[in-house]
């Protein structure tokens, strides 16, 4: 099957990624995005998110001509879909962008093209794709349905959508073929071959066992606090048996797919994902115990001193060195506190702006404040100098700083 054009729905962090480096392969490349002014940005040979590299990739794609972008679908030999999957209330999964994205295609798909679901979804979601087109009267017949999970780690996007293996699963063995075949025109690593549903809880299943893990030591960290423990030295002194692994603790677990992924698994298990319902638990609590630790040591510093306490929060991004805000433990923090009526000073290099917060510069806000939480291990803050009269909580890594409290 010769394949010219593609039709990329969703031109956010795996949509325009994929978009621009399949133009840049020589693919005559379609981008779809609800957004008019996202369009606008991208048709000018600009990215409107942060991520190494791509900005090179997509002004590559525009200017050869192999890239435009469209709030609308048009006719194509393969359709991928690469829209939000957030979830509702009482984490109940929402696949509306990905019903919605469906829809769209219905007047532009025919015999013998490839749809391709990227977006991380509930097992059984890719059926429900041509059941959508189905029922807006598409003859499914002669179409090929499969779903290949995105599997690339922010910052490292642009190297990873080709290095890494994929999955592919369709609702055929010869979707399955097809759709494979495809991706080996231009992935590197292995491109291995199962069915949908399978395909569908490999990356559920992916990111649930890193839920689990970072749990493990996100729960040490509050163990750690309540024994008088470094939980960084113990971590770096346990991981020194030949066996043993534990991940770094944090403010809680963010991004578009640890944070949210392990719930679609919970709610279709209907009370028999216990461990991963847990974990999950866990990490979420992990914040508001943050949160505490904050508010009780701004409200002993006011009555040490006397005088408000301004708390500079270091990081609103949910990883370092990203500009992503998605799912954010440290963001959700910065809220928290701000509402709760804590004097906060929001930092996060990664962005010039935020509509619930004045952006300060990372260093002028140490200066200024009184306590000062890293939430976020950017760069930026590695090597940044804190004076002795301030108090420093450290609920990230940040190499060998060594924090007046370190919780």
């Amino acid at each position: 099957m010769a394949i010219e054009k593609v039709c990329v729905v969703g031109l956010g962090y795996i949509g325009l990624p994929t978009a621009s480096l399949l133009a840049n392969r020589g693919y005559n490349v379609h981008g779809v995005d609800v957004v008019q002014e996202t369009v606008d940005i991208i048709n000018q040979g600009k990215i409107h998110i942060v991520e190494p590299d791509l900005d090179t990739f997509v002004q590559s794609a525009v200017n050869s001509g192999n890239l435009v972008a469209d709030t609308k679908p048009t006719q194509a030999d393969v359709f991928i879909v690469a829209v939000p999957t957030p979830f509702k209330e009482n984490h109940v999964p929402n696949v509306d962008y990905i019903i919605s994205a469906t829809k769209s295609l219905a007047p532009y798909v025919e015999d013998g093209n490839i749809v391709i679901l990227e977006s991380t979804s509930p097992v059984g979601t890719t059926d429900l794709m041509e059941e959508t087109l189905r029922h807006e009267g598409v003859d499914t017949t002669h179409l090929h349905f499969a779903h290949c999970p995105e599997r690339v780690l922010p910052g490292k996007i642009m190297h990873e959508l080709v290095a890494n293996d994929r999955i592919v699963g369709g609702t055929t063995p010869v979707a399955t073929k097809l759709t494979a075949d495809f991706y080996r025109n231009f992935v590197t690593g292995e491109v291995l071959e199962t069915d949908a549903r399978t395909a569908e809880m490999a990356k559920l299943t992916e990111n649930s066992f890193r839920d689990v893990n970072i749990a493990f030591a996100n729960e040490l960290s509050m163990l750690a606090g309540k024994f008088g423990i470094d939980v960084w030295e113990l971590i770096d002194l346990a991981n020194r048996h030949p066996r043993v692994n534990i991940l770094q603790p944090g403010c809680g677990v963010g991004g578009h797919c640890i944070a949210v992924d392990p719930w679609f698994i919970v709610d279709a298990a209907k009370g028999d994902a216990k461990l991963i319902k847990t974990a999950r638990e866990v990490n979420d609590y992990k914040s508001e115990w943050v949160i505490e630790k904050i508010k009780n040591a701004a409200l002993e510093f006011e009555k040490t001193h006397g005088r408000e306490t301004k708390v500079a929060c270091m990081g609103l991004a949910f990883k370092p060195d990203i500009d992503d805000l998605r799912e954010s433990p440290a963001l959700y923090i910065t809220r928290r506190l701000k509402s709760e009526g804590v004097n906060i000073v929001a930092v996060e290099p990664n962005i010039s702006s935020h509509p619930e917060f004045e952006i300060v510069d990372y260093k002028e806000a140490v200066a200024m404040s009184d306590i000062i939480v890293f939430l976020v291990a950017h760069k930026e803050f590695l090597d940044i100098e804190v004076g002795e009269e301030k108090e420093v909580y450290a609920f990230c890594k940040l190499k060998d700083r060594r924090a007046k409290k370190r919780k």
